[in-house]
């Protein structure tokens, strides 16, 4: 989804990794993480919400997001919507 998001800006192949941050390394714009947050809901539905997920934070701690903090909430989105802890037990 982020190369989807990417598609048209020269990246190296290797350059998006877990502590990539969406602002400062890949400088998206605003309308780039509306474009994220379309592409999450079509394939996760209502189980993932990045409006919410970034509702609470600050500016500066939005431009810092990293790829590897939105993957960890995509997984704990899906482990809750799918009665599964962290731990791989399930809650059901």
């Amino acid at each position: 989804m982020i190369q989807q998001v990417l598609e048209g800006y020269e990246l190296e192949e290797g350059e998006v990794t877990p502590a990539t941050r969406f602002g400062r390394d890949l400088e998206l714009e605003s309308i780039d993480l509306v474009t994220l947050a379309g592409l999450l809901e079509e394939r996760y539905g209502g189980a993932v919400n990045f409006a919410a997920f970034v509702a609470d934070m600050e500016l500066e701690e939005i431009i810092e997001l990293d790829v590897g903090r939105l993957v960890g909430h995509i997984r704990r989105c899906l482990e809750a919507a799918d009665g599964v802890r962290s731990d791989g037990v399930r809650s059901r």
